[in-house]
């Protein structure tokens, strides 16, 4: 057995560390006794040797392998007939190798560099690996006709790629045409219609279409042969919190999460809602789980930097969040929350960066609108911050989150005309969605300004037959005492301090009845918490920023 016949052994046997060593020795032989080393074995062995690289993680190294056996093989051509061909079948193709040598450049992160590698393979050269490559790539850079092209081509030749087929739907690709693509050639699969309402699903996610993205999931989830499935669960987890609907976000990705404990995926999200919750305990655990599972996705660095913001470690916080946009640097929940701990620590300017660089590549999202108009406003900029909101109700639709964050900020303009747009736009919102407590809490607020006291009564009491909580009795007890209602009033912030006791607003509310029945102290819009949760802003700064509220 020759040199290269054991060099071939070692590979085959995955013994990658002894290869590179052994393929270094062979090569250098082979310099200084080149008869001992064909042109075929040299080039087989610089991809051996660039193989074992890549799996001992050295891709720079591995990378410039690659090219070196590209050039050797390319100088053969050149000298065809003067030296030995290459013998087909017998050594990795060209194809192949480019493929590998992309693998090492994107792991460099020098996309640009990878894509202009694929590209030199010819159109009826490219495998799908290839090709789903390239889309992927295309994708990332904005290059969107090409990322198209490519996933079609994907699909051509493999109907059933459902990253491909979600790939176009990302892109605007109409689900009627990726549906043709993957079920119209000859496909002999049987009863596999949860495959087309997935992908319908996943068509109406992608639209901003939540609500019938959530009807088709649930669906698979409950009458289906998907039920239970991983992949439609963290579907409806990430469609409920685009929707802000958290608390069944909350349910659907912890119970992806204890189906499967080995994935990371959706669990970004996941730590961000048990940051929200001050799930502190199960929040830590996940950190430190994920960390152990794979430490080279932004996930687990997401929710280390989650947990360290909650328990008020904003630097580390940043640094956390930091190592997860180096990882991805297009990762839409590492720029976030990047941007919203800056903003907690008063880098507002670079808190603002963070938020546009989010919006470019998912403008889409709620928070990123928010988080401007937070940065604009903590900077006194107004203007700018209206002009944010306004474009988040024609980016998102006219929903009750998008309506009263731009309600929140008209609030803030001292012109009364443009507090009577808010005050509409507030109805509105409530007439989308009646439950909204963030609008409530406005538009109550409005009312209190305008001493329309007892169409706030109304609104909180309507309110009341729905649902509950802390701040609703606060100023709903408010709004009694201004009326002279001073027994219902102490009734209500006695109900809010058993909610929570350590409601500020109520305590002072409920002491200022007791000892000056008279007195008519307003409460201001500021006052407002710019939260869902309940409790006293002052106790803590976290406890804002972790809220989805469109209030400051």
């Amino acid at each position: 057995m020759s040199l290269y016949d054991q060099l071939k052994l070692l590979y085959d046997q995955g013994l990658y560390s002894n290869v590179a060593t052994l393929a270094s020795m062979i090569l250098t032989v082979g310099e200084n006794t080149p008869e001992m080393l064909t042109f075929t074995m040299k080039y087989q062995t610089l991809v051996y040797y660039a193989d074992s690289l890549v799996s001992l993680k050295e891709y720079k190294k591995a990378e410039s392998l690659y090219r070196k056996a590209l050039q050797l093989k390319k100088s053969l051509a050149k000298n065809k007939g003067k030296t030995q061909p290459f013998p087909q079948g017998e050594v990795t193709s060209e194809v192949d190798v480019k493929f590998k040598a992309h693998q090492c450049l994107v792991n460099l992160k020098q996309y640009p560099q990878a894509i202009a590698l694929l590209e030199t393979i010819s159109a009826k050269q490219r495998t799908p690996s290839v090709n789903m490559a390239l889309a992927k790539l295309y994708h990332q850079n904005g290059m969107e006709r090409s990322a198209i092209t490519s996933y079609k081509e994907v699909l051509k030749e493999c109907p059933f790629a459902v990253e491909a087929a979600e790939g176009l739907l990302t892109l605007g690709v109409k689900v009627t045409e990726v549906i043709a693509l993957m079920f119209s050639g000859p496909v002999n699969v049987v009863n596999i219609d949860w495959l087309s309402i997935w992908i319908r699903g996943q068509a109406h996610f992608h639209s901003r279409e939540l609500l019938q993205a959530i009807s088709l999931f649930k669906q698979l989830d409950m009458k289906s042969p998907l039920r239970d499935n991983l992949d439609v669960l963290i579907a409806l987890g990430e469609a409920y919190y685009y929707h802000g609907d958290y608390q069944n976000a909350l349910c659907f990705l912890e119970r992806a999460y204890c189906s499967d404990p080995l994935s990371v995926k959706g669990m970004d999200v996941y730590a961000a809602l048990l940051a929200k919750e001050k799930k502190l305990k199960e929040l830590e655990s996940l950190t430190a789980h994920l960390i152990s599972i794979n430490d080279a996705v932004p996930e687990p660095w997401i929710a280390m930097a989650y947990f360290c913001y909650a328990t008020k470690k904003g630097t580390k916080a940043v640094n956390f969040a930091q190592k997860a946009c180096v990882l991805n640097p297009r990762h839409v929940e590492a720029l976030l929350l990047k941007g919203t701990v800056l903003l907690e620590l008063k880098r507002i300017q670079d808190a603002i960066s963070n938020f546009v660089e989010a919006s470019k590549i998912a403008p889409y999202r709620y928070e990123v609108h928010k988080g401007m108009v937070d940065g604009y406003l903590a900077l006194h900029r107004t203007r700018e911050a209206i002009v944010v909101a306004s474009t988040a109700c024609k980016q998102l639709g006219q929903n009750a989150r998008a309506l009263t964050l731009y309600a929140s900020v008209l609030m803030k303009d001292p012109l009364n005309t443009v507090k009577a747009k808010a005050k509409s736009l507030l109805e509105k919102a409530l007439k989308q969605d009646p439950t909204y407590l963030n609008a409530v809490y406005l538009l109550a607020a409005i009312y209190e300004q305008e001493r329309l006291y007892e169409k706030g009564i109304e609104l909180l009491k309507r309110q009341m037959e729905q649902q509950t909580s802390c701040r609703l009795h606060q100023m709903l007890g408010d709004f009694l005492a201004r009326t002279n209602e001073h027994e219902k009033a102490l009734h209500h912030f006695s109900i809010a301090l058993n909610m929570d006791p350590s409601n500020r607003k109520a305590v002072e509310g409920s002491q200022r009845v007791e000892q000056n029945p008279e007195s008519s102290e307003s409460f201001e819009v500021d006052d407002i918490p710019d939260s869902e949760n309940e409790g006293d802003l002052e106790e803590s700064e976290v406890e804002a920023v972790w809220s989805d509220a469109d209030y400051t």
